[in-house]
């Protein structure tokens, strides 16, 4: 029995050796088509990762890899929302100031709807099944019904719209970025409840809610405003990276996540307790500035590329040819704060 015992023993240490990094980190990289990007998400139903481009929708099969470059086409879009238990999606694009409802299994466009000036980013509201869509240039909401291909409702909010988020409980709440603020709507009414400022918050852009009721406000000068949602009064903040974009939640795991393209960072919180809290910083790539989560996997998903010299004041800098890719972040099983 000793020698069994001394036997298994000496097998630990091998053994251990040989378990997967527990720690989030970069594990893969997709390359994708050349060209610009914005928001994107995962679709649950077709195992799809599917990104706004300057000229259309990319989907990555997110089972093996397999890239279509341009699922349907189009100008400048900026977001793409799926509609859960349809088989469709709805795209923004800002070249046509104009919704695209599209099915995500074979990039069939259903409908074209017309929104306001500039459409940007969009959340699909589960209680009433429509997605709303932020139009950056005019202020406005647009109500969009996917079944039927048809605006509903419109909004005015006022000021440049950025990332919303659903309490769940009938609200909406939008950054507006030049106004340095969040607009709190009514789903039920569509009336604007209240503007909530954000002092110290320079260019709110991606938002989040946590189930703890605190929004996550990502602003571009290197912070993120936390705000309670009941009263809109801000209750803490955290450093993140500069010039961020995006920030998503992964409720089941307790986590949200928030990029930045200024240093190539990707910020990890813990929303398990009052406040969230930073628990990881993940080293990516410059640019990286929007995201999503794959809920089932916990894997996040971060499009990037690599720049030429910097650019004129003023200008964008140029992307090096054939260094666009998807990023792939393993969330790991354990972070420490």
């Amino acid at each position: 029995m000793r020698t069994i015992l001394l036997a298994l023993a000496a097998l630990v240490p091998a053994a251990a050796a040989a378990l997967p990094v527990s720690t989030p980190q970069v594990a893969e990289r997709i390359g994708i088509p050349d060209g610009g990007w914005d928001l994107l998400a995962v679709d649950p139903a077709s195992h799809r990762l599917l990104v706004a481009r300057t000229d259309g929708v990319t989907a990555v099969d997110l089972a093996d890899g397999k890239v279509t470059p341009r699922l349907i086409a189009g100008s400048r879009f900026h977001a793409v929302v799926p509609v859960p238990g349809t088989g469709l999606a709805v795209a923004t694009a800002g070249g046509s100031d104009s919704a695209i409802v599209f099915e995500t299994a074979t990039g069939t466009v259903r409908g074209q709807v017309k929104t306001g000036a500039n459409p940007d980013a969009a959340a699909y509201e589960p209680a009433s099944k429509t997605v709303w869509v932020m139009n950056a240039k005019d202020g406005s909401i647009t109500i969009v019904d996917p079944r039927a291909a048809k605006a509903v409702a419109t909004v005015a909010v006022g000021g440049a719209l950025e990332l919303p988020a659903l309490d769940g409980h009938g609200h909406l709440f939008v950054n507006v970025e030049d106004r340095n603020e969040i607009a709190e709507i009514a789903i039920a009414s569509h009336k604007v409840m209240k503007h909530i400022p954000l002092p110290g918050c320079d260019g709110p852009t991606g938002l989040a809610y946590a189930a703890e009721g605190v929004l996550i406000s990502a602003c571009g000068n290197g912070v993120a405003k936390l705000v309670r949602a009941a009263d809109g009064k801000l209750v803490g903040e955290i450093a993140i990276g500069p010039h961020p974009d995006g920030a998503f939640v992964d409720p089941g795991r307790r986590r949200a996540y928030i990029p930045s393209g200024g240093d190539g960072t990707l910020t990890i919180l813990d929303t398990s307790g009052p406040l969230p809290r930073k628990v990881a910083t993940v080293q990516t790539q410059r640019g990286a500035r929007t995201g999503a989560v794959d809920l089932e996997s916990g894997r996040v998903y971060l499009p990037a590329a690599r720049y030429e010299a910097p650019a004129a004041p003023g200008q964008r800098p140029k992307i090096v040819p054939g260094s666009v890719e998807i990023l792939v972040v393993q969330p790991g099983n354990r972070i420490t704060g």
